[in-house]
């Protein structure tokens, strides 16, 4: 069996260490290839009621203007989000928009909570009055404009964002797409430009990450471990940056972890970073050379496997206490967790 750097003295470590970054790579696991939908997900059925209730109501999309695109959101709230998938902007992108075109002060706040909402309850009736009608009349104010504008002339060197295939001249190219269909050559691009599920990543990179914190959880709540899990941007004494675990609790640190799982190897390396700084922390205490609490790295995906200077770093910064998805069974046996084992 291969042996792994956290059964060894870190001197071992240091006198061989590639042969405890292959040991690492060897047991790293990707799942790349499936996502979480989470909350919110917008399956294509009811993508597709919202395409047909604008189409509808804009007669093909020869009749597109808010007064109509705002009837088909009050039938299905959903063909908002298939205007914004028109425009191809974010949240926060449209609302910039808007707000610099029309006047209509759009915040990212008011507009990411729309979006969920319709996300949460597609057909759900909107609420309409007061300022929330306001800001919406503004929004398809904007998008119709943009979308009967098609894509101004610039410079060679630069590409407008409204440069698609269904909006690059504006109405036109819209109700062609619509009824022709659009040729799979200009699909492929678009989606070569945009990559494929690229929002859906974005909005779900944290239940990614979250398997591993929950596969954590569960090995030190069986074993009867006090631990203080982390919030997002939780302010702890003595850290910059909470950890993502601290055992037993953060007025007494002794033992940190941190779960990191991406696919992509420039996020490991900041990833690798922020361990880094926390093994950096931990040797700043005294008596000096001797670390004030121990740093554990869990990390999974194959943006950890393409480094190896990264991975050597993380062995350094955690004394070889780097674990995955495979190994998360030797977690407690194999640090100084074992210490806080119920007698």
């Amino acid at each position: 069996m291969t042996t792994l750097p956290f059964e060894v003295p870190f001197l071992e470590i240091e006198a061989h260490p590639e042969t405890y970054v292959e040991a690492i790579f060897a047991h790293l696991e990707s799942e790349f290839l499936v996502l979480p939908k989470g909350i919110g997900f917008v399956d294509y059925p009811m993508f597709e009621t919202g395409y047909e209730a604008l189409k509808q109501e804009t007669a093909a999309f020869t009749n597109l203007t808010p007064a109509t695109v705002l009837t088909a959101v009050h039938h299905a709230p959903i063909a908002l989000i298939v205007v914004r998938a028109m425009l191809g902007f974010t949240p926060p992108e449209w609302a910039y928009v808007t707000t610099q075109r029309t006047g209509v002060m759009v915040s990212q706040g008011f507009i990411r909570t729309l979006d969920r909402n319709i996300r949460l309850a597609p057909l759900k009736p909107l609420g309409t009055r007061g300022t929330t009608g306001e800001r919406l009349q503004a929004l398809l104010m904007t998008a119709c404009q943009l979308l009967s504008e098609g894509a101004p002339q610039v410079d060679i060197t630069q590409l407008h964002r409204l440069d698609k295939a269904d909006t690059s001249s504006g109405s036109d190219a819209i109700r062609t797409l619509a009824a022709l269909g659009v040729p799979y050559a200009m699909l492929l691009y678009e989606r070569f430009l945009g990559r494929p599920f690229a929002g859906h990543r974005d909005s779900v990179s944290e239940l990614v990450g979250g398997g591993m914190e929950a596969a954590i959880e569960d090995v030190l709540s069986q074993a009867g471990i006090s631990y203080r899990k982390t919030r997002r941007a939780a302010r702890i004494p003595g850290f910059d940056q909470a950890p993502d675990f601290i055992i037993p609790s953060e007025y007494n640190p002794q033992v940190v972890i941190e779960a990191k799982i991406t696919e992509d190897d420039g996020t490991a390396r900041d990833k690798v970073t922020r361990v880094q700084h926390l093994g950096e922390l931990s040797m700043a205490g005294q008596p000096p050379g001797q670390p004030t609490f121990e740093v554990i790295a869990c990390i999974g995906g194959r943006g950890f496997g393409v480094r190896r200077e990264d991975m050597k770093k993380l062995l350094y910064a955690t004394q070889g206490k780097v674990f995955t998805m495979r190994t998360l069974d030797r977690l407690i046996g194999n640090s100084r967790l074992q210490e806080f084992l119920p007698r």
